[in-house]
């Protein structure tokens, strides 16, 4: 490819609009705290990881010892004693898989504004109330193994969600390292550099050959090259 090289180009920062674009300022702020976020949300991930897995190997006893899925299946598995252990596995599960969704539903009261996570921490607890009642007394079968198998689907729902998202933030945060973090400013004396996270509408700004387009904009002065895969003037595409 034949490098032509152009004079200075002078944008004029518009408001943001892919549509209209030559070459333009893009407003860019870079976050300091990106990086706490992205270590958080890794924690994050990790912790639904290892309450899944807790929750999958508590579940097969749960399910095996469950009164309806003996009966579907045609067996009596049941020994003296059988109905306090699926309590007790079912209550660790209850109380360490659940843990998110109590969290999350306490949120949502606080802020009234009840969504998913109020649904799922309503519904397990009301199956574990009622499950518990039953063990002790109460005429009627457990939900212990419905229980137990709702919370590991929300478990592993989340954590594939979450996983979708980091990796989603990943890409925008590359995206975002690509962009240069100074423009040049032009004002009716000099040419000042400023940080392209303080660039208004209007602003108009010098982008010298080489350089990548700090924003989003139009051109007001001058003609170049762009190349799309690093924004830089003379290589690529004429605008």
């Amino acid at each position: 490819m034949e490098h032509q090289h152009y004079p200075d180009t002078h944008l004029k920062k518009t408001a943001t609009d892919h549509s209209k674009m030559d070459h333009g300022t893009m407003h860019h702020g870079h976050n300091p705290s990106m990086g706490m976020e992205g270590h958080n949300h890794a924690m994050m991930i990790a912790d639904f990881k290892k309450r899944f897995y807790l929750v999958l190997i508590l579940t097969i006893p749960i399910v095996l010892l469950s009164p309806m899925i003996q009966m579907f299946i045609g067996v009596d598995w049941a020994f003296r004693g059988s109905k306090y252990i699926l309590l007790a596995l079912s209550s660790v599960v209850f109380i360490y898989g659940g843990w998110p969704f109590f969290k999350g539903l306490v949120d949502e009261v606080k802020t009234r504004n009840p969504g998913m996570m109020f649904l799922i921490g309503f519904a397990i607890t009301v199956a574990y109330i009622y499950s518990v009642a039953i063990v002790f007394g109460l005429k009627g079968m457990d939900f212990f193994w419905e229980l137990a198998t709702l919370i590991l689907i929300m478990l592993l729902g989340h954590w594939i969600e979450m996983k979708s998202i980091a990796g989603a933030s990943k890409e925008l945060e590359l995206l975002v390292q690509l962009m240069p973090f100074d423009a040049h400013m032009v004002r009716p004396d000099m040419v000042h550099d400023v940080k392209t996270d303080t660039l208004k509408e209007n602003d108009i700004i010098l982008v010298k050959p080489g350089e990548k387009v700090a924003a989003d904009g139009i051109i007001s002065e001058g003609e170049s090259y762009l190349s799309q895969n690093d924004s830089k003037p003379d290589l690529g595409n004429r605008v």
